[in-house]
């Protein structure tokens, strides 16, 4: 086979410049253009750390009337003092924008994703669209953080209270909330945060949801062990890692209920790992957890219903234990009918991120009968193409797929297709206005560590574009206007290159659209794969695709948030090079400029230096097209009108979804504004494993 790798890497560009001519190019080298003006953004209300939530004892706790009532009374829970922590998390009054809620209502969510049980830390999906976020519990947080200013942001404490650093910097060790519950009751302590770790993040068998709870992903040689029942103790190579606070956050480091999932996985049992993660199954219902809602109600293609956890550890600074909101509905349906019931008002929250919505949308908005209201956050909102990077083995490629691979490890080839692409067009095809923006690929424009001198744009050029495919060996040999291989490979068939994306959204199935048109003009054949949920997830992780369309994910929005990912740091971090059947990475030069730098980045203690080396994966990462920039555009957050607690400028995406962002369990509803949504009103959710909540 003709061996496509590109001997060496062009000189580097300077930090700074705003336009770059080189020679060795069909066309000159840019910045990216300064997107068009967009009035209708929000606007973040930025507020202190510490001004968001603490941990203390209070002197009185409240519930719901009714759980008083027909459970307290009656003998089934005990007291709502007693199933509370030591000292629970109290969100303080002066973060509340509407401030201390009244009990009541439920919020109907819309979701296209469909669950395959609840064993999350097995890789099981409950569906997308809020659920996981309601169910799971993490050591830190982040959601909240869109609030704080670059120089206060450091994760905010959740299952762990407080940690300390050893002199060394080498040891962090966190202390657990002490005497919290999961959901039936039982004890949360370090029981659950060793089973996750040992259990599944270190077990090479099992593949959390997260993507990111990869043992290298918490730092290569990174241990964990329990000191006692609410501490445990993480020891670094490095000093003072951070970073990898971050990490601990959703979706990475959210521990299952180890009383429950241990006795079913193979280490304990005679189960084999396929069993283990479908022991739970969406119709095993009261799955307990340490979120504010638990599953009782799983009808196939209709609806997912949660209820109150009685056990939540979280409260008001008036002792109200949380959440305010009974009930929560997942409508079973698509991820496009989520925004038009949400504008509708049949349903109450969306991310509007389909830009083939945002007209209407906003037009329906801005009636004075509106049920919802819609605000608009910055740019955060991407989509990149990625090539296979891995010519190592991972995915088993067969001849045309190892040929592909050598193909998008050719910097001239990677050139070849950025510059081909039109992203203007591309931007127009899915909405008119000033929504989209150009972009290349790399950090989204919308984080504070975005640089635009630090981009480099390679500007729409399809002649250009032909040159350099020429250049990577390609011609059109027999007049059909695809290029084809060289005689030695694969007997000099056409070019033809599998795109993977996910069916589950129309702009990926559009942008994909667009791609393959733009492609063909230049001489490239590319199909589609379209495959739903996990199917096309199980496609990606395990490597089978040539090609990818991947909506950006939070490394590139925040930076902060699983930086691991930005670069093959490891083994299994990078979404498109990762490593063969003998866990070693072939890295091309400059993949290895950008692990140097995302490893400085993730241990240094300086917020200059950060800013610094994230301009300089900026300009590696767009220079030697990393990644292939589609597009990006702002998101919306639509929420009913009646709730209340909503923060201000809450961006759907930024170091997680708007359903984590805008804190769910504290938002409220006034008594003369409730609805009556409940399905399961004065019940509470019954025993792991029976069906339905109990009244």
């Amino acid at each position: 086979m003709m061996n496509f790798r590109k001997a060496g890497i062009l000189a580097g560009l300077a930090l700074g410049v705003s336009v770059l001519a080189l020679n060795a190019y069909a066309s000159e080298a840019t910045i990216p253009p300064v997107p068009a003006e967009f009035p209708a953004e929000g606007k973040i209300k930025y507020v202190a750390r510490d001004s968001i939530l603490e941990f203390k004892a209070l002197p009185e706790y409240h519930e719901p009337d009714w759980v008083t009532k027909n459970f307290v009374a009656a003998g089934k829970l005990p007291p709502v003092k007693d199933r509370l922590p030591k000292e629970p998390l109290v969100f303080k009054t002066g973060n509340m924008p509407d401030g201390v809620g009244v009990y009541g209502d439920t919020m109907r969510h819309v979701i296209g994703g469909r669950p395959e049980g609840w064993n999350y830390g097995a890789g099981q999906t409950q569906g997308w669209g809020g659920i996981d976020i309601g169910l799971s519990e993490c050591l830190t947080r982040t959601a909240p953080l869109f609030q704080v200013e670059a120089k206060d942001t450091e994760p905010l404490p959740n299952l762990a209270k407080s940690w300390d650093w050893s002199p060394d910097g080498h040891k962090l060790t966190m202390h657990l909330i002490e005497g919290a519950k999961w959901s039936d009751g039982a004890p949360f302590n370090a029981d659950d945060i060793m089973f996750y770790w040992d259990d599944e993040v270190i077990d090479p068998n099992v593949s959390p949801l997260g993507g990111g709870a990869s043992p290298e992903a918490f730092g290569a040689g990174t241990t964990l062990k329990k000191i006692d029942d609410y501490t445990v103790e993480w020891t670094f190579k490095e000093a003072f890692p951070k970073q990898y606070l971050y990490t601990m956050s959703y979706p990475n480091f959210c521990p299952g209920p180890s009383h429950i999932l241990k006795p079913q996985h193979p280490k304990y049992s005679k189960n084999t790992y396929d069993q283990f993660k479908n022991a739970f199954p969406p119709e095993f219902m009261n799955m307990p957890v340490m979120g504010a809602w638990v599953p009782v109600e799983y009808r196939s293609d209709d609806i997912i219903v949660m209820r109150r956890n009685p056990y939540y550890w979280k409260v008001d600074e008036k002792g109200n234990q949380l959440p305010y909101l009974n009930e929560l509905h997942y409508k079973l349906s698509t991820w496009a009918d989520r925004d038009v019931q949400a504008v509708a008002g049949s349903a109450d929250i969306s991310n509007l991120e389909q830009p083939e919505n945002f007209v209407a949308s906003l037009k329906r908005a801005a009636e004075k009968t509106a049920p919802a209201r819609l605000a608009f956050g910055p740019r955060l909102i991407g989509y990149n193409l990625r090539m296979n990077f891995s010519a190592n083995g991972w995915g088993n490629p067969d001849e045309r797929g190892q040929a592909i691979r050598e193909l998008n490890r050719n910097e001239d080839f990677r050139k070849a297709v950025t510059m081909a692409l039109d992203r203007k067009a591309i931007g127009d095809s899915l909405v008119k206005g000033p929504f989209t923006a150009i972009y290349p690929g790399g950090l989204s424009s919308g984080t504070s560590f975005y640089d635009r001198n630090s981009t480099v744009y390679y500007p729409f050029d399809l002649a250009g574009a032909k040159a350099e495919l020429a250049k990577a060996g390609l011609k059109d040999t027999d007049g059909n206007g695809i290029v084809n291989f060289p005689a030695g490979t694969l007997g000099g068939k056409d070019v033809e290159i599998v795109m993977l994306i996910t069916n589950q959204y129309t702009t990926d199935k559009s942008l994909a659209e667009g791609v393959v048109a733009q492609m063909e003009k230049l001489g490239l054949k590319i199909v589609i794969n379209g495959l739903d949920g996990t199917k096309r997830d199980d496609a990606h992780y395990s490597g089978r695709f040539d090609w990818l369309i991947q909506r950006n994910t939070t490394e590139l929005s925040s930076v902060v948030q699983n930086t691991e990912q930005l670069a093959p740091v490891g083994p299994r971090t990078s979404w498109n090079h990762r490593a063969g059947k003998d866990d070693k990475l072939d890295l091309m030069p400059f993949e290895t400029e950008l692990v140097d730098v995302v490893n400085k980045f993730t241990t240094s203690q300086s917020n200059d230096e950060r800013v610094n080396l994230m301009k300089q994966y900026q300009k590696i990462s767009t220079e030697h097209v990393n990644t292939v920039g589609l597009t990006e555009y702002p998101g919306a957050l639509i929420i009913n009108k009646r709730f209340s607690n909503v923060p201000q400028g809450t961006p759907i995406f930024m170091f997680n979804w708007a359903e984590d962002s805008v804190i769910r369990e504290r938002l409220w509803v006034a008594a003369d504004k409730q609805g009556k949504y409940e399905l399961f009103p004065e019940q509470l959710p019954g025993k792991p494993g029976d069906k339905g909540p109990i009244n």
